[in-house]
């Protein structure tokens, strides 16, 4: 099947990416996409977006070149309370709110805090998507946190990036075949995400897919396929 929607991106606004919005939108035009997620560094990342910006993506059109736009952050989960680094005046300006771990901001503890960690920030009302869960970052412990994405409706999202062999995260591929065979189990649905830091890289899961067809993935639970199913799944309304 054929991806419809990349909804982990960057542009040059997130400080390390380097192409701009209209440059990603039109991308993922020529990829086919119906619906493209651009998700910027919120602030506690270093080189990150002031948040101004999120305050003012009012401005930006919500459609280019026949794409519809997600505008919105990829917060950071500070700590293993779960702590997010933006506030709900801002949540109010994204379309769309993804919260993932990153090392130049994560203080961690133990597997089962880490894990405290991340379940608060899925259990938040605000987050739609974990980004790369699996990536070894933190260690986790993924049978609750594949239970608690299917209770609040949050996707966790299997990264295709984290899976590059460059980047060196020798966890990233048995975390996420984990993960996968956790939600085949349990029925829950999953997102790919590129994690595109420049135009090229738009919907480009070719790390990724494999890992589904090794796992025997549901193609009706990956919820790239499915526009539609995935907004509403995501509580995301139209316009």
């Amino acid at each position: 099947m054929t991806p419809l929607i990349d909804l982990h991106t960057h542009t040059l606004a997130s400080g390390h990416a380097y192409s701009t919005i209209q440059e990603m939108a039109h991308a993922a035009a020529e990829k086919g996409l119906r619906i493209l997620g651009i998700t910027e560094h919120a602030p506690a990342l270093p080189g990150a977006c002031d948040p101004i910006y999120f305050r003012n993506l009012h401005v930006v059109p919500r459609e280019m070149y026949g794409v519809r736009l997600l505008l919105g952050a990829e917060l950071n989960i500070l700590d293993t309370t779960g702590r997010l680094d933006l506030d709900e005046r801002h949540y109010l300006c994204c379309d769309l709110r993804i919260a993932g771990i990153h090392q130049l901001c994560w203080q961690g503890g133990t597997t089962a805090e880490n894990t405290d960690g991340m379940l608060a920030a899925i259990h938040s009302p605000w987050t739609h998507i974990i980004s790369h869960p699996g990536d070894g970052t933190a260690e986790l412990f993924f049978e609750p946190i594949v239970r608690a994405a299917r209770d609040t409706h949050t996707l966790l999202e299997i990264n295709s990036s984290s899976l590059i062999p460059s980047r060196h995260k020798e966890a990233a591929r048995p975390n996420n075949l984990e993960i996968l065979r956790l939600c085949r189990r349990m029925d829950v649905p999953i997102i790919l995400g590129s994690d595109a830091h420049i135009s090229f890289s738009v919907a480009d899961y070719r790390y990724a897919l494999p890992l589904l067809a090794e796992t025997d993935f549901p193609d009706e639970l990956v919820m790239n396929y499915w526009p539609e199913q995935a907004m509403d799944y995501l509580g995301i309304k139209e316009g």
